[in-house]
């Protein structure tokens, strides 16, 4: 896992000028959190190629930016982010094709791959990855990014080329390239939404997850190599539960591959409980030493009270797991002061380089893998079983699922915190008029329906639910691989999704609704997967998402930050906010807790309006 960074400039001589250089280096250090072991370039006459690198593998002879030269002259420069977890049938399949390596590294294999296959490398790997490619011999960049779209990869165009990286923070070193936000920008941020390929930043793209994007004199084209299909699934319930439980041993114990510490995140639910008994049990067939798990837990909490959205705390059920499977567990422990804290926040904003995140789920994420890297380099996560095995509520509610929006844009208000206000409730009535954040939302949703592959004679329902889970796969896990991308890298921490593999993604993406749900709960069919290596109680614990803070000093202290920065008329967030919702929500008689996320939204903003000095054209 690393950070890559660089540019193209066609009508340039980028060697001819040492202000290039010192641009790139600009460039490349931005991304030293993502990449704390080592950093390299390449200055070519049309390309600078910037990396820092996170070494997991080979972590003496995968240095990069990696070169081929053929008699002293360059073919082709590789700076490259993430694991591919089949790099060695793909090595051995070079090799036989006259392919010669240096080191053990998948990095190699990536370079050599695109010397064999070009562009079609991409349909070739297994794994979570963000690349680019300067190809000497024909003078075209390519840029490729993993199916699932785990691994960010951003790209700016220029009258004569690309600038990218793998975060905007890279762009922003670049002098072509300004944080400016418009009235679409600013849907994207606040309307609970995701379009593939768009970013709040004006001018900044994604690469679509599943794409690949070739930079050439004559401009700039875009190729699918990967998307959800439609397929019909042929197998019964038993053999369903049994490809399903077939592709996760093997998906776990490719992701175990690594050449420095590793760990599980283990909360205790279904997921991550999986994921950890698998991965322990591989490591344990293997004669390796128990694996380490860790989970996060809140001081002053006092006693739990279970919710609608959340019936029981995770601490017992992550021990009962990690009892079972025979790990070696820690509990990363945070308070309501740290939380709190606005360098905390500013952190999180840095890492992410956009506000908006819902609640305290970013500062806490942050801080967990703070806590986590101390012992471990990569991480194991169960992110996205939810949205693949039909995992949330929204999945099983009538209403919800048979209105015309995302179903999670009225579930995310709820995780965050029952009784805390919706997210935007203190700002400027006339923005959000002007925004019409229902509106652009739906519009999003209407683009997104029209994508979903149906096959033909699927009944009413299923046809529904594959919708629902295409929006799932597409619009909503994106956000959260993002957040979890970021707090970890910023942490120069690595952490897997094994429900993330293609693979597996396909094959449930199709499989009926009816087998997901078959025993009338939700993720039937991973729960029937595993249960076999877990305790009764975890595998029929019911669905309870990342927790938050119930610490009521939280709240607390956020109005006490935001009334600070409303007294000192200072803040560039107070043009957004409605002076009389303000008001209202910093009297002492208003129960803090009552507008939480709008106290967290407005002081996000305050921090990124300051620290990035973005240029709102509204």
């Amino acid at each position: 896992m690393c950070g890559i960074t660089g540019w193209v400039a066609f009508d340039r001589d980028l060697t001819a000028e040492p202000g290039d250089r010192a641009v790139l280096d600009a460039m490349t250090a931005t991304q030293l959190c993502r990449g704390p072991d080592a950093g390299g370039a390449v200055l070519e006459p049309h390309a600078a190629i910037g990396h820092r690198r996170l070494a997991v593998i080979d972590v003496e002879g995968g240095t990069q930016p990696m070169r081929v030269e053929r008699d002293g002259r360059l073919l082709a420069a590789l700076t490259y982010s993430g694991e591919v977890y089949n790099h060695r049938e793909l090595r051995a399949e070079l090799e036989a094709a006259g392919h010669r390596f240096r080191t053990r590294s998948d990095t190699e294999v990536v370079l050599h791959a695109y010397l064999e296959w070009g562009e079609g490398l991409a349909e070739r790997l297994n794994g979570m990855f963000a690349l680019a490619v300067w190809d000497a011999r024909r003078e075209e960049l390519l840029l490729v990014r993993d199916r699932m779209g785990v691994k960010p990869l951003h790209y700016h165009r220029t009258p004569d080329g690309v600038v990218f990286g793998s975060e905007p923070k890279a762009l922003f070193a670049h002098p072509a390239v300004r944080p400016v936000v418009d009235p679409d920008g600013l849907r994207e941020l606040l309307g609970y939404t995701r379009t593939p390929g768009l970013t709040p930043y004006r001018g900044i793209h994604e690469v679509r997850p599943g794409h690949v994007v070739r930079v050439r004199r004559e401009g700039v084209s875009v190729r699918r190599y990967w998307a959800l299909e439609a397929r019909e699934h042929r197998d019964g319930l038993a053999n369903t539960v049994a490809t399903v439980r077939a592709l996760l041993d093997d998906i776990v114990h490719r992701q175990l591959d690594a050449d420095v510490p590793l760990c599980s995140l283990l909360s205790g639910g279904l997921d991550s409980s999986a994921v950890t008994a698998l991965a322990a049990r591989a490591l344990r067939a293997a004669g390796a030493g128990p694996l380490r798990s860790f989970s996060v837990d809140f001081t002053g909490q006092g006693e739990f009270h279970g919710s609608e959205v959340r019936e029981t705390p995770d601490g017992p059920f992550a021990r009962l797991l990690a009892r079972h499977a025979g790990t070696d567990h820690s509990v990363i422990e945070l308070d309501a002061a740290e939380l709190a804290d606005p360098a905390r926040r500013s952190a999180a904003l840095r890492a992410r380089d956009l506000p908006g995140g819902v609640g305290d789920m970013d500062v806490s994420l942050l801080l967990l893998f703070r806590g986590v890297r101390r012992h471990s380099t990569v991480a194991l996560s169960g992110e996205s079983a939810d949205e693949l095995f039909g995992g949330y509520g929204w999945f099983h509610d009538p209403r919800t699922v048979a209105a015309e929006d995302f179903p999670w844009a009225t579930g995310l208000t709820r995780i965050a915190g029952a009784g805390s206000g919706p997210r935007e409730q203190l700002l400027d009535a006339e923005l959000l008029r002007k925004l019409d954040l229902e509106g652009y939302r739906r519009a999003r949703y209407r683009e997104a329906i029209a994508e979903v592959p149906h096959l033909d004679a699927a009944d009413p329902t299923e046809r529904r639910m594959r919708e629902i889970s295409y929006l799932n796969l597409t619009r909503f896990l994106c956000i959260l691989l993002d957040r979890k991308d970021r707090m970890s890298m910023a942490n120069g921490l690595e952490v897997r999704v094994p429900y993330c593999d293609h693979r597996l993604v396909q094959y449930v993406f199709n499989t009926p609704w009816a087998m997901k749900s078959f025993d009338g709960r939700e993720k039937s069919l991973l729960r029937a997967a595993v249960r076999d290596v877990l305790p009764a109680a975890v595998a029929d614990r019911a669905k309870s998402p990342y927790p938050v803070t119930t610490d009521p000093h939280y709240s607390a202290r956020l109005r006490a930050e935001l009334g600070r920065l409303a007294a000192a008329r200072t803040s560039p967030a107070l043009d957004l906010l409605d002076g009389r919702r303000l008001a209202d929500a910093l009297a002492p008689d208003t129960d803090p807790r009552s507008v939480r996320l709008g106290l967290d939204l407005a002081l996000d903003l305050d921090a990124w309006l300051t620290e990035y000095r973005v240029t709102l054209e509204l």
